[in-house]
C-alpha cells in the first residue's frame, strides 16, 4: 500500500497492510528540509491545507483594518453599531487581544450584518492551495483541507469568558449563532465539495467539551455536525474530527456525528483517554488517531521509549482504524520528526 491508501483504508475502519505512522503537519520543521523530505518518504504523513474564506461573515461586512507596529485593528460596521477586533503579534506568535463581541448585545449587531457568501477569488485560492499541495504530496500522505465548525463562529468572536457567559446566560442565542454559522458553512462546504476537495478536517468541539460540557455538546455539536459530516459523505469526501482535552465522556456523540477518523484522544494529564475503552466504543466505527503528545512526550522521550509506548498503543488500538499519530500541536520539532521515523521504520520492520 502507499501511505495514502494505508491511510484511507484506516479512516474507512479497515485493516491496512501496516499500522499508519503520521506526523500531522510539519511542526517547527521546514517544509523544504532534507528532514521534512524524510518525515514523507518514511511515514505516513497527513497536511493541513486550504481554509474557509471566512465564510461565517462572508464578504458583505463593511470593515476597515489598520496595522500600527504589532497591532492589528479591524472595525467592523454592523447596522447595529462597530464591533472591534485587536490582534498583537509577537516574535513568536500572535493572538487576538480584544474580541468583536462582548456579551448578547453585540451578538445580535454581528446577526443583523448584511451577509453575502466569500466571492469566488477566495474560494479559488483556497483550492488552489488544496489541490496544489495535494498534488505535491501525491501518493506519500493525506491533504486534510482543514474546516471549522459551526461553534467556531461564536468562539472566533467571543473571548473565552463571553464564550461561556453566553452559554449561561443567552443559551437560545448562542445556538441561532451556531444555526446561522452552520447554514452558512454547509453552502462553503458544498462549494469545494463540488470542486473536488476529498477530505476534510473538523475543528470546533473542543471549545464546547472543555468549556460548556454534555448539554451544550449535544445542542451545539453533536447536532449541527451531524448536518456538515452527512454532506460531506454525501460527495463521498473523508470527515476527520479533531477535539482535544478530555473525550471519553464524548465518544458516543462523535459516533453518533458519523465522523470517520477522530484525534487526539490525548492520554493523562492532558486528557482522559482510556485506550481500551475507547476502542471498545469506536471500533468498526470510528478511526482512532492518536494519541502520544507531540511536545511532552514525542519531543521529549528518548528512541526506546517512543518504540515502548507505539507498542503498547498498536496493541490497544490496532490493528484495525488506527492510526499512532500526535497530538496535532503544530508546534514539534527535529527530535520528535526523529522519533516518528524511528517508529514508523519500527512498524515496517513488524509487518
Amino acid at each position: 500500500m502507499t501511505s495514502r491508501q494505508r491511510l484511507l483504508c484506516a479512516f474507512q475502519r479497515g485493516t491496512p497492510d501496516r499500522i499508519p505512522v503520521s506526523p500531522q503537519h510539519f511542526g517547527r520543521i521546514p517544509r523544504d528540509s532534507d528532514l521534512a523530505a524524510e518525515l514523507v518518504r518514511e511515514t505516513d504523513i497527513m497536511v493541513y491545507a486550504g481554509w474557509a474564506c471566512d465564510c461565517f461573515i462572508g464578504s458583505a461586512l463593511p470593515r476597515e483594518t489598520e496595522t500600527a507596529g504589532n497591532i492589528t485593528r479591524t472595525i467592523y460596521h454592523t447596522p447595529g453599531g462597530n464591533l472591534t477586533r485587536v490582534v498583537t503579534r509577537t516574535p513568536i506568535t500572535s493572538a487576538c487581544t480584544e474580541f468583536p463581541c462582548k456579551g448578547a448585545d453585540d451578538v445580535q449587531k454581528l446577526l443583523s450584518a448584511p451577509y453575502e457568501p466569500p466571492t469566488e477569488d477566495a474560494v479559488q485560492d483556497a483550492l488552489r492551495h488544496f489541490f496544489t499541495t495535494r498534488e505535491w504530496l501525491g501518493e506519500e500522505g493525506v491533504v486534510l483541507f482543514e474546516l471549522p465548525d459551526a461553534v467556531c463562529f461564536p468562539a472566533e468572536w467571543l473571548s473565552p469568558q463571553d464564550f461561556c457567559l453566553l452559554w449561561a446566560d443567552a443559551p437560545d442565542l448562542m445556538e441561532q449563532m451556531v444555526r446561522v454559522g452552520n447554514e452558512r458553512l454547509l453552502a462553503f462546504v458544498e462549494r469545494v465539495c463540488r470542486a473536488g476537495v476529498d477530505a476534510f478536517r473538523i475543528v470546533g468541539g473542543e471549545y464546547v467539551s472543555t468549556q460548556l460540557g454534555p448539554v451544550a455538546y449535544d445542542r451545539l455539536v453533536r447536532r449541527y455536525d451531524k448536518e456538515l459530516v452527512a454532506l460531506i459523505h454525501h460527495y463521498g469526501a473523508i470527515a476527520y474530527f479533531h477535539n482535544h482535552g478530555p473525550i471519553m465522556r464524548y465518544l458516543h456523540a462523535i459516533v453518533d456525528i458519523g465522523v470517520d477518523a477522530l484525534d487526539p484522544l490525548e492520554a493523562p494529564p492532558w486528557g482522559d483517554c482510556d485506550m481500551p475503552k475507547a476502542k471498545e466504543i469506536l471500533r468498526g466505527r470510528v478511526c482512532i488517531v492518536g494519541n502520544m503528545d507531540d511536545m511532552e512526550v514525542i519531543n521529549q522521550l528518548g528512541t526506546e521509549q517512543i518504540l515502548a509506548i507505539g507498542r503498547r498503543l498498536i496493541e490497544e488500538a490496532g490493528p484495525d482504524g488506527f492510526v499512532l499519530s500526535g497530538t496535532a500541536s503544530g508546534t514539534y520539532g527535529e527530535h520528535a520528526a526523529r522519533n516518528f521515523i524511528a517508529l514508523a521504520r519500527y512498524v515496517a520492520s513488524q509487518f
